[in-house]
């Protein structure tokens, strides 16, 4: 059950929230719903002190009980759509309006990873923070060669915070599985423990500098997104050093728009950068909440703070991009027939029930512009859906459901008439494409080339020990099924050589897609010789494969 330090903890954030005279979230709960009438009994409830109105306290109650809580609200301040507005205007200062922790203390920090005075790297500092998080604070500062920069230090004694509050979160996940009867098909432990992995990799920031360098790779020279440069020489797993950016926060909508930035270009490009992040690279920023996000006089997005990023295996990025296309596609037997050979639903369940409930919540959301769709109503059907096939949550994929319900409440926030569904197909479409066209195909060539090739000579002495040794088989054991043993060793000797043709014309027919696909200044010079000599190339490959495969199956 729960330890003390865990019963202790529960106690105080019960008292917290009595404390910002939030009974009703207590007695809301299944295991006081019976009590509720003696809230009326309470002295508090009758000589309580005046109080702010119910989204500041909110608000307060969540900065008070820590980190954990202040995401959550960070999270929900991102769904304008799913809350009154004035709760949804107010946790909106959970994004970067945290109370900070004393500047000098930040001194202390910042002097302590650097083992030296903050004069000796710094031309200025100032103790007053730029902005401040749940998990740490920026101060402005300028290096001695008068780069302008940000300095962000992790909270004090922040890592045992959060320890307290996972290890509270992961006994109520082990209760749930064990005693819920949802328990088993939402995993709440893997999701519990997914999401510790990823809270504790944000705590290091030397990570999250490695985070922002290579999103920055990925879109160098880009005119979508810019992301600002590491300081490598300052930068500690409890401080790091950035440039400095300027712009306008994105959650500032009449401020974009009095610069004449398009408010539709930015929708789109939003959802372009999410698409890019999670198929081009398969590397995505994770925490792109408004408090996140900045864009430049051009349009440009400017994205900061980089703990937390994600990305999915091959085989999750595949189904999900076939997922996605085919959902564009309203193809929604394909859907069905994906999360089956995916295994997210289990092997028994019939394609065509599951088709027609997929079809039932879907269809109502297309082609409407995100201000006429309810992804709370949508949400809430989908679940019930996947409840009734018995569909079991993908831990791996809930930081991506995060990420992508963050991108949907910015473009609600910025361009409500956007259509997600026009706009991401085409991106779907070219990416599976490429994926599937002779440039891939040369690439995964040219990429496993060299292992390949390690391997190719030692091909035929591999299979001749193996004949040998069936030979000296048939040599031991000559009364019984010699003649079989005989017929297989020939087999054997048979597919050997089709193994090593077929492997040859793979690797001709490889070496023509990179001619085919050379660029034309390379070959400058002798313009026709790259065409003639893939053409020779494949000619050959399309002979040793009919010499060795098709002609000898059809004489079988």
């Amino acid at each position: 059950m729960f330890r003390l330090s865990q019963s202790l903890r529960l106690l105080h954030i019960n008292l917290v929230l009595l404390k910002h005279g939030l009974d009703e979230v207590i007695v809301a709960t299944k295991l006081f719903r019976p009590l509720r009438f003696l809230i009326y009994l309470a002295p508090w409830h009758w000589y309580r002190r005046n109080l702010p109105a119910y989204p500041v306290r909110v608000r307060q109650a969540l900065e008070e009980l820590g980190p954990i809580f202040i995401k959550f609200g960070q999270l929900l301040s991102t769904r304008a759509d799913l809350l009154p507005e004035d709760l949804a205007v107010e946790l909106a200062l959970l994004q970067d309006r945290v109370p900070p922790f004393p500047g000098p203390e930040a001194r202390r920090l910042i002097e302590k990873a650097w083992g030296q005075p903050i004069e000796t790297v710094l031309d200025a500092f100032q103790e007053v923070p730029l902005a401040s998080a749940s998990i740490a604070q920026v101060h402005t500062a300028r290096l001695k060669n008068g780069q302008e920069v940000i300095v962000k230090v992790l909270r004090p004694d922040i890592e045992q915070i959060i320890r307290r509050d996972v290890d509270l979160m992961l006994t109520f996940a082990q209760l749930a599985q064990r005693y819920w009867p949802d328990g088993r098909r939402l995993r709440p432990v893997e999701v519990v423990r997914e999401y510790e992995k990823t809270i504790f990799d944000e705590l290091n920031l030397q990570r999250e500098a490695a985070n922002a360098s290579q999103l920055r790779r990925n879109f160098k020279h880009s005119q979508l997104l810019y992301i600002p440069e590491v300081f490598w020489d300052w930068t500690r797993p409890t401080v790091m050093v950035m440039e400095r950016i300027y712009g306008t926060p994105v959650s500032q909508v009449e401020q974009l728009k009095a610069q004449g930035i398009s408010m539709r270009l930015l929708g789109t490009r939003g959802v372009e950068i999410f698409f890019t992040q999670v198929f081009r690279d398969n590397f995505f920023h994770a925490d792109m909440h408004p408090g996140n996000i900045f864009v430049e006089p051009s349009g440009r997005y400017i994205s900061v703070d980089f703990g937390i990023v994600g990305s999915l295996t091959k085989e999750d990025q595949r189904y999900l991009a076939e997922n996605l296309l085919a959902f564009f596609r309203r193809d929604y037997r394909r859907v069905a027939e994906l999360h089956v050979e995916s295994g997210w639903v289990p092997r028994g369940t019939r394609v065509e029930e599951f088709e027609s409930a997929i079809r039932t919540v879907c269809e109502p959301i297309f082609e409407k512009p995100l201000s006429e769709i309810s992804f709370g109503g949508f949400l809430v059907n989908l679940f019930q859906t996947a409840r009734r096939f018995d569909m079991e949550i993908q831990p791996q994929l809930v930081l991506l459901e995060k990420t992508l319900l963050n991108i949907e409440g910015l473009g609600r926030q910025l361009y409500p008439q956007l259509d997600l569904w026009t706009t991401a197909k085409p991106f779907m479409e070219r990416w599976m494409r490429e994926q599937i066209g002779p440039r891939m195909l040369a690439q995964r060539l040219w990429h496993n080339w060299p292992a390949l090739a390690e391997r190719l000579p030692d091909l035929p002495v591999a299979v001749t020990r193996i004949i040998d040794q069936l030979e000296h088989q048939a040599a031991l054991y000559p009364a019984g099924g010699s003649q079989g043993l005989s017929r297989l060793t020939t087999q054997i000797r048979t597919n050997h050589g089709r193994t090593t043709a077929s492997l040859s014309a793979i690797a001709l027919a490889g070496l023509a897609t990179a001619l085919i696909l050379t660029p034309p200044a390379a070959t400058a010079a002798f313009p026709l010789l790259a065409p003639i000599a893939a053409s020779l190339l494949l000619l050959t490959s399309l002979i040793i494969l009919w010499r060795n495969l098709i002609a000898p199956t059809k004489a079988e």
